[in-house]
């Protein structure tokens, strides 16, 4: 008998997908092309892609400095598997910016092309550098978030080492903001013990992996951050995939965000090692309905569309 793999807790979050530009600038009057940006998404929000392009090379055909137009065009390039005529767009973006916080948005953007492929030397070539301006600029909190997309990336990649350096960065830059809150210093601390977990049980190392597990959630069981509690079942469910006990796996992985592509995914090859083949092709459907250019869109996508012979 087949294991039931699908939650009830799948049918209604994914009927919403996940935010298309992650790393893009939001449509503005200042961008000449901002409202055929505009139209771009809502096709691309109804499933439209190839609409959505036609739009985004409209708008560049007028408009051919506009960065959101470029920045989108590459995003819909990406989730179509375009990935050397979307760096193209987003090689302009960079280009065209006028400050260092905008290039940076746009660096993230190529680093994140780079992730559908799970080249973690490339997405490191352009998260780097905007990792060092927000450092630069003492704005450790978002030189922190780089440094663990860069991480995460990296792990998901298969480079540990690469992994556990820009986590142990992320880490350290959240911490050194100044007149940092007892609430802040916990996320930090949960997210390196999230982080830690996950590379330990990588490496094979299960009883590292689960000292790990044991210290996120004393820092989540203070209740500063609560907002943190959804992550707490990821982890879980993704250091028991990796240790083999997919039951653990799936049970910890329904009560996960279920509108995370990434977290579909890991479902769906749960679903796999259990035996129940046909729940996980639903799985991969559900995943390949998000357009999130994020890392895990970046690591679900492909994927899904091998899984599905879309690829």
């Amino acid at each position: 008998m087949h294991i039931l793999c699908l939650s009830r807790y799948v049918l209604a979050a994914l009927l919403i997908c996940a935010p298309v530009f992650a790393r893009s600038q939001a449509p503005t009057s200042q961008d000449p092309a901002a409202d055929l940006v505009k139209q771009g998404q809502q096709k691309l929000r109804e499933g439209k892609a190839d609409e959505a392009l036609a739009i985004y090379r409209k708008a560049l055909e007028a408009f051919p400095d506009s960065a959101q137009a470029n920045t989108a065009a590459g995003v819909v390039l990406d989730l179509m598997g375009q990935y050397a005529e979307a760096r193209k767009h987003f090689a302009k973006t960079i280009a065209l910016a006028s400050t260092p916080e905008a290039k940076a948005r746009a660096q993230r953007s190529m680093a994140m092309s780079y992730a559908f492929e799970r080249d973690c030397t490339n997405v490191a070539k352009y998260e780097a550098p905007a990792y060092e301006m927000y450092v630069a600029a003492k704005d450790f909190f978002n030189a922190g978030e780089v440094a663990n997309e860069l991480a995460r990336v990296c792990l998901e990649s298969g480079d540990y080492d690469a992994a556990q350096e820009w986590y142990e960065k992320g880490h350290a830059a959240g911490l050194g903001e100044p007149d940092l809150k007892p609430e802040r210093r916990d996320l930090w601390e949960f997210r390196w013990e999230h982080a830690q977990a996950r590379i330990a049980v990588r490496r094979g190392n299960k009883a590292e992996a689960q000292k790990h597990v044991d210290a996120a959630k004393a820092v989540l069981d203070k209740g500063t951050n609560p907002e943190q509690a959804p992550f707490f079942p990821y982890l879980t469910g993704y250091v028991a995939f990796y240790a083999g006990d997919y039951k653990t796996a799936l049970a910890d992985l329904q009560k996960a965000n279920q509108s995370d592509p990434f977290i579909l995914v890991l479902i769906a090859q749960t679903c796999e090692k259990l035996g129940d083949n046909a729940q996980a092709m639903e799985y991969y459907r559900k995943a390949l309905a998000s357009n999130a250019h994020n890392p895990p869109g970046a690591f679900a996508r492909p994927l899904s569309k091998k899984k599905l012979g879309q690829g």
